[in-house]
């Protein structure tokens, strides 16, 4: 198997304009504007006197929101197909993390895929489930790590958003996740994970989603093990031509070849379903224009 070698600067696209966070986390405002209750979701989502019952009366006003919440807790992956018929009872199923999560991807406008950079979905809807199903060996929670694995690439959607002939270009000359972000750190001045990490420490997110975007690039440690070992699977899974990597080096040894075995089976089976719930019926219009 080869080893791929690490991206140099040289490698990257030439480095643009100063990029500015605040403004570009004042954009999410502007957008939490247009979705006011994905916004109050993810502001009171992490509130210790927040219920099941108050969060799932705040979430029935959005009925998008609400629908695709259903439809997360009654799939294959929580395991209660069709037994989920309140949405009460839904947010229980799906825990508060993951409607934040859920609110989160609204209110960002990452379920429109028109303003998304190439693939996005299916790198994400891989993400998320490579890292639940691989959690356990990393003494992770399986729905925490569903959550990293659906906003790790929040940042990406951002710069994308802002600058996307730039994106375009560093998207089609970068074909790895971490030469991507070298090029992102070169041009904006920050990388896609680490902005990533900065929106949702603003929102009060857990430093369980926070702490592995930042140590990725550090194959020392094993905070970013788990998330680096995610975007080996989606590697393989959606890039074309792409060069594994040893999964044992960028996981400290926690990991071996055979173990991804059923991460790839389980990833194959389950991402449609999880794309449509978190996607609605955008995902199912463009699910049926590909049978087409």
């Amino acid at each position: 198997m080869a080893v791929v070698p690490l991206p140099t600067w040289a490698d990257a696209p030439a480095a643009g304009p100063v990029f500015d966070i605040e403004h570009v986390l004042a954009s999410i405002d502007t957008m939490a504007a247009q979705r006011p209750v994905a916004a109050q979701i993810v502001s009171v989502g992490n509130s210790d006197d927040t219920s099941a019952r108050a969060l799932s009366r705040i979430l029935a006003s959005d009925v998008a929101l609400a629908s695709r919440v259903m439809k997360l807790a009654n799939s294959a992956y929580f395991g209660m197909r069709g037994r989920v018929t309140s949405l009460q009872f839904a947010v229980t199923v799906v825990g508060f993390t993951t409607v934040r999560t859920m609110a989160t991807v609204a209110l960002t406008n990452l379920d429109d895929e028109s303003r998304l950079p190439q693939n996005f979905w299916d790198v994400t809807t891989s993400l998320a489930l490579a890292a639940s199903t691989l959690a356990p060996r990393f003494g992770e929670r399986p729905q925490d790590s569903l959550c990293l694995g659906l906003l790790a690439q929040l940042g990406s959607a951002l710069l994308h958003h802002n600058d996307p002939d730039g994106y375009a270009e560093i998207v089609t000359t970068q074909p790895t996740y971490q030469g991507r972000r070298v090029a992102e750190t070169r041009r904006y001045g920050i990388n896609s994970l680490r902005l990533t990490s900065v929106a949702l420490e603003q929102w009060g997110f857990p430093a369980t989603l926070t702490t592995p975007l930042k140590e990725i690039d550090d194959y020392r440690t094993l905070e970013g093990a788990l998330l680096r070992a995610s975007f080996e699977v989606a590697s393989r899974l959606t890039t074309e031509d792409y060069e594994p990597v040893p999964i044992s080096r960028i996981t400290c040894g926690k990991l071996v070849e055979d173990d991804l075995v059923p991460v790839v089976d389980r990833v194959r089976a389950d991402a449609d379903e999880l794309r449509r719930a978190m996607l609605g019926d955008s995902a199912a219009d463009d699910e049926g224009d590909r049978i087409e």
